[in-house]
């Protein structure tokens, strides 16, 4: 006779299949739990004591080997929470990370003040997370969006129909095809900047690949964006990159050589250069 297998059960052999390949391995496992279960996690703490359905075990241990094999939770689940906001995932998407939310942050902070309706420009939009994160923290800001990706831009709608409804336009095409006559006041990028021959090893294997390989030195898209901002800012107008801990120099070098002013790097919780932001010329 098979053994009763509770909820609390579940969790419990689950977090140790976890523990290996997560440093929030508990956590993890009630999101899947509660996914399985198409309930609230809160839910599992008042039902813990619970006889686990035969189906929703099967598909428990099939999320569970999923993210035993490294693929990211919000893959696996469908979401994840950025800048407070609840954000629907694919695997057309690359997963926002919490050091993405020091982008919003430099370029609220670097619209300027005076500008009542700044104009914003968020380039590979992804599933939409940095330009809906603008949105909200700027509401009188016009935010335009581009990805290359259709199925990206599927999600990044839905995401800002639901987010921020009737505030991002988005534009299909690669960096600033599709904005080729716009200016902006700022120009926010998240590009992929892992260097290549690292974008194939787990977890980042799991996302796709356009998202994340930025060349042999990681800096060949960051070249693009930058060299590429100054026709799409009005004077002032900030541009802000994300780039990896080690990129910080030569990401300001470029900005420098395309003509752009007082490059700095900001760095994120963990003491990491991760955005770099300067400004194009006013003029006389």
């Amino acid at each position: 006779m098979a053994a009763v297998r509770t909820l609390g059960s579940l969790l419990r052999e689950g977090t140790r299949r976890l523990e290996r390949v997560s440093d929030s391995a508990r956590l993890d496992c009630e999101l899947l739990l509660a996914h399985a279960l198409g309930v609230d996690r809160s839910a599992l703490y008042a039902r813990s004591a619970e006889t686990a359905q035969t189906g929703a075990v099967e598909q428990f241990d099939a999320l569970l080997a999923e993210r035993g094999a490294g693929r990211p939770l919000a893959q696996i689940i469908g979401r994840k929470e950025f800048y407070s906001l609840d954000f629907e995932i694919s695997r057309d998407v690359l997963v926002p990370r919490p050091e993405t939310e020091l982008l919003v942050e430099v370029i609220r902070d670097g619209v300027n003040s005076a500008d009542a309706t700044p104009r914003i420009l968020d380039l590979g939009t992804g599933c939409g997370a940095v330009a809906v994160a603008l949105a909200r923290a700027l509401p009188e800001s016009q935010l335009v969006a581009t990805d290359n990706s259709r199925r990206a831009l599927a999600v990044a709608r839905r995401n800002a129909a639901r987010l921020a409804p009737g505030r991002v336009r988005f534009l299909q095409g690669p960096w600033y095809g599709p904005a080729e006559h716009l200016r902006f006041d700022a120009i926010a990028c998240n590009p992929p900047y892992v260097k290549t021959p690292l974008s194939g090893d787990p977890p980042l294997c799991f996302e796709p690949a356009a998202a994340l390989d930025g060349g042999p030195d990681g800096l060949r898209e960051l070249r693009v964006v930058i060299s590429g901002a100054p026709t799409h800012l009005k004077p002032g107008g900030i541009l802000a990159v994300e780039h990896g801990a080690d990129q910080g120099a030569p990401v300001r070098s470029m900005m420098r050589s395309a003509g752009l002013e007082a490059p700095i790097t900001h760095r994120d919780l963990a003491g990491h250069e991760r955005v770099s932001a300067a400004r194009m010329t006013v003029g006389d």
